[in-house]
């Protein structure tokens, strides 16, 4: 890991604060992608269905957090737990 920080992206921006792609079996079954916005933190989750048909769409939720530090607790904490699942992180 680099020493140094990255720019914090600005409300509104397209950069994401954080971004991660969970795969099973190769598969891409979640992603998660943090950016800032006027509200606080969104994190936008796209959650495709292990059975579906690949290039199906996703299931779409955000979550709206008032820091970077809680959304950055609620991704570490649902990273683990797709580490339990067998899952791989990227």
């Amino acid at each position: 890991m680099s020493a140094r920080a990255p720019k914090p992206a600005e409300a509104g921006s397209d950069r994401p604060l954080l971004e991660h792609e969970i795969r099973r079996d190769g598969r891409v079954i979640v992603t998660l992608k943090a950016r800032r916005t006027d509200a606080g933190i969104t994190v936008d989750s796209q959650v495709y269905p292990i059975t579906g048909e690949v290039g199906e769409a996703g299931l779409a939720r955000p979550f709206t957090f008032s820091t970077i530090d809680h959304a950055r607790r609620f991704v570490d904490e649902a990273l683990v737990a797709f580490e339990y699942l067998n899952c791989t992180i990227a």
